[in-house]
């Protein structure tokens, strides 16, 4: 038995992940870098992203996932570097966890305090740990206030062979020239500084701290501090609200791509899809492509979305014609006159910014990624080609 075409497939580029992690270092040279892995390495897939980030150039400290399942998958891996749990442990058995396999959680609520202290004043752990406190320095989502921060820093840096690191989260840092985005940041650092500040003047030596995510790193060195924490921009989409990655200097990760499997000719008149969402206005070459929202392509995606068309002649820009169905769109192939049965078409990534798609589709490439399902095939890679686009005539 033959196996099936491929229909879909997301091609992973580690080596321009790789390039993305040397940018991180080049924008912030003298912090420690903890590559954010969560949700599957944002649909890249983690163990394979995180085997590939320890093999680079460039060195890290440390982890970051989401969740302690993904900790513990991450932990069976047995890759010899620290793991930070961003979201915490949630009640005493979780906290268990972490300290027993030396988990680096983050502390975001007083009830966490609480279980902290009493587990340590049982004296059933020895041996170093390291605890990352989270002031809420604004965003009114994780973290704990200012006076509750530096009470809950003071009150476990009591313990013995206890590291504590001071972090917060940028709510607001995509755009520094928008005037609302650069006075709430320069609050949230005022804020953090005098949380730092008051410990330091309180006794404490030094006080390491981590504020910068992909967008900090990007923008605001005064955010970088001891470590930074990159995530999208790792995978080669921006943090920002008025650049792509593209235009940063990121390499896009993931392509994902798919083929054509029929090609009509429609006339002017006639609609394509569902709910006759597009109406072609002149006589039209029309490809259908075999994805679909079943396979993560966004059902948003509005008429007029860019992909590119592979044919033999090079590769050609053009645009997405009527609704998303579950496992086909459909595109036009208006000027592309060499497009056969079976080319391949690119829907974000080499040679397509990820965040251009996005924005047609009314999110960002965060989720683009994140909603890859199942029935991609995932192929990784280093080093391909990077096709001459075209404009192509639409």
């Amino acid at each position: 038995m033959t196996e099936p075409t491929k229909r879909a497939w997301a091609t992973i580029d580690l080596d321009a992940l790789n390039k993305n992690l040397a940018l991180v270092h080049s924008h912030s040279p003298q912090s420690k870098i903890i590559p954010v892995i969560k949700s599957d390495a944002y649909g890249h897939g983690m163990e394979t992203t995180a085997r590939a980030i320890i093999n680079a150039p460039t060195k890290i400290a440390a982890f970051a996932v989401a969740t302690l399942a993904e900790a513990l998958e991450l932990k069976r891996l047995e890759l010899e570097l620290p793991i930070l749990l961003l979201n915490g442990f949630v009640d005493a058995d979780e906290l268990f966890t972490c300290l027993e396999l030396g988990i680096e959680t983050v502390v975001h609520s007083e009830y966490q305090v609480s279980l902290l202290e009493k587990l340590f004043n049982q004296g059933l752990f020895n041996g170093r740990r390291k605890l990352w406190i989270k002031h809420n320095s604004g965003m009114n989502r994780l973290g704990l206030k200012s006076d509750d921060c530096i009470d809950a820093f003071q009150k476990l840096q009591n313990y013995p062979d206890t590291e504590l690191v001071l972090m917060t989260h940028l709510a607001y840092a995509e755009d520094m020239n928008d005037p609302a985005s650069r006075e709430f940041t320069d609050k949230q650092m005022r804020e953090f500084k005098t949380v730092r500040q008051k410990l330091v003047a309180a006794g404490m030596d030094e006080v390491d701290c981590s504020m910068a995510a992909s967008a900090g790193i990007l923008t605001l060195p005064e955010t970088h501090f001891h470590y930074v924490r990159p995530g999208v921009m790792l995978y080669g989409s921006s943090p920002l609200a008025t650049q792509t990655g593209e235009e940063i200097g990121l390499y896009q990760v993931m392509t994902m791509s798919s083929r054509l499997i029929a090609i009509n000719d429609v006339k002017a008149g006639e609609s394509v899809g569902y709910n006759a969402s597009y109406v072609c206005e002149r006589n039209t070459r029309v490809g259908v492509v075999s994805i679909g929202y079943g396979d993560g392509y966004p059902r948003s995606a509005a008429n007029g979305t860019p992909v590119l068309v592979k044919t033999r002649g090079g590769s050609t820009r053009t645009r997405l014609l009527g609704r998303v169905s579950m496992d086909m769109i459909t595109v036009d192939l208006s000027g592309v006159d060499d497009a056969r049965i079976n080319d391949e078409v690119v829907l974000w990534g080499s040679g397509l910014c990820a965040d251009e798609v996005a924005q047609h589709a009314g999110t960002i490439s965060y989720e683009l990624y994140c909603k890859v399902t199942k029935r991609v095939d995932f192929e990784y890679v280093c080093n391909p080609s990077v096709p001459e686009i075209s404009d192509g005539k639409n």
